[in-house]
């Protein structure tokens, strides 16, 4: 099925499930993704979209994710947007810690102990 929707001639139109789309998949013919069956976890949706987003797609790719007011899947959204907060705070720092230390502690960090220099 992945091969004839790759294919020049494939389907116009291929449908997944969240997790069946997210691993082990090129899909470069998709330039469309619409994500229906929101998942808690945003690293699931992510890994999902990128089927479309690998090595030869020539196309921008437009993301869609459904949302009722009111129901589960607004909940998730919210879910979804706090977890990639959360992540943007503890991981999105990067290096900055590093350039945010003082040039004393940078020394301290840096600076041998008289037992780790063996003669």
């Amino acid at each position: 099925m992945v091969a004839r929707f790759q294919g020049p001639a494939g389907p116009p139109l291929f449908v997944l499930s969240l997790k069946a789309g997210g691993t082990g998949l090129t899909l470069t013919a998709a330039n469309h993704v619409v994500h229906v069956d929101r998942w808690w976890n945003p690293a699931v949706e992510d890994q999902a979209t990128d089927r479309a987003f690998r090595i030869g797609q020539r196309r921008a790719v437009q993301v869609r994710k459904f949302v009722c007011a009111g129901t589960v899947e607004e909940k998730i959204a919210g879910m979804i947007r706090d977890k990639r907060g959360l992540a943007a705070k503890i991981v999105g720092t990067g290096e900055q810690w590093l350039t945010e230390m003082s040039t004393s502690d940078l020394r301290k960090l840096f600076a041998l102990e008289a037992g780790a220099v063996v003669e």
